[in-house]
Formats: structure tokens, C-alpha cells, sequence
């Protein structure tokens, strides 16, 4: 029943063998062959009464569903009538919060073509990978960010046509077409299967993984921790720093509030922990999400300025530190919802609601979702001890042709790479990350990808990188460098290299401590280990 001419994704997803086992025992889990996401979240809302309700709002403009939708059908005209796309065509798009990303993204899918949405951050070197790996024939792209998609596709002919938007007068932009088009566009009438997204994630070794989530994956996902756990009301205003390219974002600032039929407040410019109070207040946001590192950045200004009509304070992305969850609420008044998912499950899948909060705890299992607490064979553990974590739910990991599939679902269980405890009331405690991924103020960094853009730096021999504990924001990127004869390790060359990695991949990455060392802990086989470094720090 697919709508997908373009079979490249489903051609490319794993055997079913190798996928993740399905659980739909709810009643409001039970959705139809043929489905389409955004026909369900934007073309029905007139007939659930939100059609004059505000969706997406800005400090310059305030759009109503109504509004929305007329917009999302000009682009998705644009799309198939002016580039010619067919359905399972894949899209990328390149932007940071804005309206105008979020109309690209719903168009995208509504018109049954594949969304690869990217950070804003990624240079030229790491877009390549993800076209390399996505082969999108589209480009949407904030005309604001268009150097390093240039440099990328400038050896990738699979890139045939780059449209930019935010750019509302520029000849040939995104606003300029779609005005030309008349709305009235019928969604693409997807099998509820057909893949909406593609959503990239850094392995532990920093080659991107891409993983794909059907229609049916992101509806079943509002009917299970919003419904159960957020329950927002369509008079909720959301606000948020996570990026839309983050699935964390992407529910939490769009899906899920057209869900409920919410607003979402994108403002001008980045977020600083200072300008999120403000405008928590000025906007009268009611939903709030960001990591654990902005939260304690953000309490002294909460506590000087207060939060407003905030009711809600989503946490993710990162472990959540006890001792930050309180400095927020003796700041704010209002219990944190702590969460954790994964790119590959789309969204949350462990929290509790503010009246649940055991404290230590990141939750219980999210209705419609199954967890446990297992060894290395995939046994469950007795309640107390430590083990990897595995999930089931209506949503699972299917990356697109990539071997690490089996490394990610067991016997039909999703291993998300977290290390818990659960104790006698099914409460889960989070212990640490069981592989090399750092995690840095909500962001995934991969130590290998770190290493590797030092290694071409004249002045670096060898070197290792690994997560170091850190108050501020869960863990910073620490570098230790073997350096060549002829270069000196003082803070100068500090300098150089953290420079050198931020030109080179997205800033974030950079690590914040370098130490120079004479050698490296290596097995005898001459493989890093890394658990050595992690050992001194």
C-alpha cells in the first residue's frame, strides 16, 4: 500500500529479522493502513475547533493552524509542481528554530517526501556524510546557512536543487514560489509505514547513523508520554532551546503540540539563559524544554526575574543531576519532568510527572512502552542491580542500511547504550552512558569523530578524547594529545587546536580541556583505551 515511488528507504531498512518487535495494545494505538501525519495534526484540527488558534508564533508574526495550513499546502505545491519531487523523495533541510523551518518540514512530509533535517551548527564536512548516506535530491535551507551546504554538495551531484526560505523577497526563495501557489493541497496518502524522517545521530565512532521513522511511528509517539505524562491543553504556549533537527525538539516544539493543539513560541536569534526567562515571561510560556545544563544556567534569572505563567519544565538529553532539579524548583517553584529517550525511539519513553518524582529517579516506563534492566545475555536483573537497559514500544530502531542495527536491537528489544537501575516500585535510575558517547549540555559528541579531525593537525601525533564530568553541563570533551617533535604544549597551541576543530566540525565538539601527554594507554594490540584516560581525569 505504499504511496512511495521512490523505494530508496524502504529498500535500505533492515530485514525483518533485525527489527525492533512492535507493541500497539492500546486502544488509541490502533490507527488506519493509510496515514498521514501532518493530515492528521494540521488537517483535522479545524474539525477538533483549533482553526483560529494560534500555532506558531514569533516576536514578529502569530500564525493560526488555519494560517499554517494554507502556507504548508503553497509550499508542498512547490515541491512536487515546481522540483518535481515524487513521494520517498528525501528532503534535506538546514535551519535553525524558526516558522519558516517548521512550514518546511510539515510541506515536506505532508507531501509524502522523506524530511532530513539537519543542525544548524553542521559544517560542510559532516552535511556530507549525512547526503552521502540520505542521497536527498532537495535542499530547503535557511538562506542564512547556505555556505556550508554549497561546500558540501559542491562534489555531490545527488544534490540537484537547493531552495532557501527565511529569505521573503529573494528571487527563486521558498516565500517567493509558494506565493504564486494557490493552497488546497491534498496530503500524500501515505501507508501509515511509509517513512516520514530520517533522523541522523552520531555513533559512538562519529559516523552518522540515520534513523528512520514512519508516520505511524510519531502519531503512536504523541499518544504516549504527551497523553500520559506532558498533557498539554490547547491553551499551552511551549518554548524551548532543542534543536527541531533533534527529535527531542522536533516533538516537544512541533509535533506534539499540534497534538494538543498548543502554540509554539520560536524566537529571533539563539537562546541565552538570560533571554529564555525574559521571554518565558513576556510570551506567557507554559511548557518549557531544554537540558539539565541550561536549567542551572538559567536559575539565578528565574529566581530575579520569576517564570511567569511556566508550569511545565521538560528535561533531556542529558542525565539529570538531583542537585540541579532542585536548584530549579527552589528557583522557579515548579518539579522538573525528567525524561530520557533516544533518536531511535523518536522521543521519551521513561519519565514521571511532577506529582510521581521519586527523587534520584529519571521515572517509570511511559505507558504503551515496555522496559527492563538486563545482563549481557539479555536476561532481566532482580530490582537493585545494575544492568543495560531494554525498551519495546509502538516506536523502535530501524536505521537505513547500517550494520549497527544489530548491535542496537536484540531478539527484538531496543538497547538504547544506557546503563540502570530499577528499583522495587519500577522506578528507573539512570547510571551512566555503557558506551564512548559524551554528552555535553544535551548534545552527543563522539570522541573518535574528535580525535580524528586532531589527528590532521600538523602538530598532533597521536591523541585520545574522552567525556570528563562536569557541574555545569554533565560532561565536557577532554583531549589528550601526543604531540610531533618541534611543537611546544602551551596554552598558545591550546588554543590553535580547539580553533582547528571548530572550523573543521560543528563547534560544539571542541574540546574544552587539552592535555599534552608524553603516550597513550593502549592495549597490546595497540587499541586506545579509553576507560584508562577516563581513569585520571
Amino acid at each position: 500500500m505504499t504511496a512511495h515511488t521512490d523505494r530508496f528507504v524502504h529498500d535500505r531498512l533492515p530485514p525483518p529479522g533485525q527489527c525492533p518487535q512492535r507493541l500497539y495494545d492500546a486502544p488509541e494505538l490502533a490507527f488506519p493502513p493509510r496515514l498521514n501525519l501532518v493530515e492528521e495534526l494540521l488537517d483535522k484540527a479545524a474539525a477538533k475547533g483549533f482553526a483560529d488558534r494560534p500555532l506558531l508564533r514569533s516576536p514578529r508574526i502569530v500564525l493560526s493552524y488555519g494560517e499554517v495550513r494554507e502556507r504548508v499546502d503553497r509550499i508542498a505545491r512547490v515541491l512536487v509542481e515546481d522540483l518535481g519531487l515524487a513521494p520517498g523523495n528525501r528532503v534535506l533541510l538546514r535551519g535553525g528554530n524558526s516558522i519558516g523551518m517548521a512550514l518546511a518540514w510539515l510541506a515536506v512530509v505532508k507531501a509524502g517526501l522523506v524530511a532530513v533535517a539537519t543542525m544548524p551548527l553542521l559544517r560542510a564536512r559532516e552535511l556530507g556524510d549525512i547526503i552521502d548516506k540520505a542521497q536527498p535530491c532537495a535542499a530547503l535551507c535557511d538562506i542564512h546557512l547556505l555556505d556550508e551546504l554549497e561546500e558540501a554538495r559542491r562534489t555531490r551531484p545527488m544534490l540537484q536543487t537547493v531552495v532557501s526560505f527565511n529569505a521573503p523577497t529573494e528571487p527563486g526563495s521558498l516565500a517567493v514560489r509558494a506565493a504564486a501557489k494557490p493552497g488546497g493541497f491534498t496530503a500524500c496518502p501515505t501507508d501509515a509505514d511509509d517513512i516520514a524522517l530520517l533522523a541522523f545521530t552520531s555513533g559512538t565512532t562519529g559516523q552518522p547513523k540515520a534513523a528512520a521513522h514512519s508516520h505511524r511511528d510519531v502519531l503512536a509517539a504523541c499518544e504516549c508520554w504527551p497523553r500520559h505524562v506532558l498533557r498539554a491543553t490547547p491553551d499551552d504556549i511551549v518554548i524551548g532551546s532543542p534543536p527541531l533537527a533533534f527529535t527531542f525538539g522536533l516533538g516537544g516544539l512541533l509535533v506534539f503540540p499540534m497534538w494538543a493543539g498548543a502554540s509554539v513560541y520560536f524566537p529571533q536569534g539563539p537562546y541565552t539563559p538570560e533571554n529564555m526567562v525574559r521571554q518565558i515571561g513576556e510570551v506567557g510560556a507554559t511548557i518549557c524544554y531544554t537540558a539539565p545544563t541550561f536549567y542551572r544556567q538559567m536559575a539565578p534569572f528565574a529566581r530575579e526575574h520569576g517564570v511567569g505563567r511556566l508550569r511545565i519544565c521538560v528535561s533531556a538529553g542529558e542525565g539529570l543531576p538531583d542537585a540541579t532539579r532542585q536548584l530549579w524548583k527552589e528557583a522557579s517553584g515548579i518539579e522538573m519532568t525528567d525524561g530520557i529517550g533516544a533518536t531511535e525511539m523518536f522521543h521519551i519513553f521513561i519519565s514521571s510527572a511532577p506529582e510521581q518524582v521519586r527523587r534520584g529517579a529519571i521515572g517509570q516506563v511511559v505507558p504503551g512502552y515496555q522496559a527492563k534492566v538486563v545482563d549481557d545475555e539479555g536476561r532481566e536483573l532482580p530490582r537493585g542491580e545494575v544492568g543495560k537497559l531494554a525498551v519495546i514500544g509502538p516506536t523502535g530502531c530501524r536505521y537505513l542500511d547500517d550494520p549497527r542495527q544489530a548491535n542496537y536491537v536484540k531478539q527484538g528489544w531496543n538497547y538504547p547504550g544506557d546503563a540502570f537501575m530499577q528499583d522495587a516500585d519500577g522506578y528507573f535510575f539512570y547510571q551512566a552512558r555503557a558506551d564512548d558517547m559524551i554528552i555535553s549540555a544535551g548534545y552527543n559528541i563522539a570522541g573518535p569523530e574528535v580525535e580524528d579531525v586532531l589527528l590532521r593537525h600538523p602538530a598532533v601525533a597521536e591523541c585520545g578524547v574522552i567525556g570528563k564530568p562536569d557541574d555545569e553541563r554533565g560532561m565536557v570533551v577532554k583531549a589528550f594529545c601526543v604531540l610531533r617533535a618541534g611543537h611546544v604544549g602551551d596554552a598558545a597551541l591550546v588554543k590553535a587546536l580547539q580553533d582547528h576543530v571548530k572550523a573543521s566540525i560543528a563547534p560544539y565538539k571542541y574540546p574544552r580541556e587539552i592535555d599534552f601527554v608524553a603516550s597513550l594507554p593502549r592495549t597490546e594490540t595497540g587499541k586506545l583505551q579509553r576507560f584508562k584516560l577516563r581513569q585520571d581525569v
